[in-house]
């Protein structure tokens, strides 16, 4: 299985990575949580952009990307989480990639989140711009409902290598232990068997908790930890995660 490298940054090796999200609405928000996020220790920043009051005008919100980046000085990860897949902005598709290409062009960031379920030329178009810019991509599925069959995971993860994704991601909601196991079996079973490139997965939730510390253990290179506020269910601060994965 490949690394990524990021900066000086090596995902899929060592201990998993620490990911921090930042969610504020206004300039003053994200700015400030930047500060927060960076002194908390983690690995990575991700900027959910689709949080931010001022995405819709993409000129001015790459350009704030550019300032974000200088505030972190750490690998930075942009990402719009569209509405169906738990975001908070609606946006119809040929927006969302225009977007993304004016982020490319303008703004200033190592790594863009793309979801599995976009159209797929289009995701084609994006993945080969990003590369051209030196970007990495992760790419990624989300289900807040339940946790499909492990085959089904498995194929997902799968489809994002065939589709040029550096990084493979699926978070998914379980309804009961069981489903954890079969997220933890899923991840173990791509890591072992397909892999090209490091995975990112994660049963959501207080039921897969367990799941966003045991990534040496399974094969998920990266977990998403809190630093202020959590941007997705059964997120832990960064302090526990790293005490955790430290023992582990």
């Amino acid at each position: 299985m490949e690394t990524v490298t990021v900066e000086n940054l090596t995902i899929g090796e060592g201990l998993p990575k620490v990911i921090v999200p930042l969610v504020g609405k206004t300039r003053e928000e994200v700015l400030s949580e930047a500060e927060i996020a960076v002194a908390s220790n983690c690995d990575m920043i991700e900027w959910r952009i689709d949080h931010f009051e001022e995405v819709t005008d993409f000129a001015k919100a790459a350009e704030f990307i550019r300032e974000v980046k200088e505030a972190v000085k750490l690998p930075l990860l942009v990402t719009f989480r569209t509405a169906k897949e738990g975001g908070a902005c609606p946006m119809e598709d040929a927006q969302y990639f225009e977007m993304y290409h004016t982020f490319l062009e303008h703004g200033n960031f190592e790594l863009l989140d793309v979801e599995l379920f976009m159209p797929e030329a289009e995701v084609a178009e994006l993945v080969k711009a990003a590369h051209d810019k030196g970007v990495k991509i992760i790419m990624c599925n989300h289900d807040f409902d339940k946790t499909p069959p492990k085959e089904e995971i498995i194929t997902r993860l799968k489809a994002m290598q065939d589709k040029g994704a550096d990084i493979c991601k699926i978070a998914v909601m379980p309804q009961n232990t069981h489903d954890v196991i079969v997220l933890l079996d899923a991840t173990q079973e791509m890591y072992n068997n397909y892999a090209k490139q490091p995975l990112i997965t994660m049963s959501m939730g207080e039921l897969g908790v367990i799941s966003r510390v045991s990534g040496a253990t399974f094969g998920s290179a990266a977990t998403f930890g809190a630093a202020k506020k959590a941007s997705a269910p059964g997120q832990v601060s960064v302090g526990e995660l790293r005490t955790i994965l430290e023992s582990l």
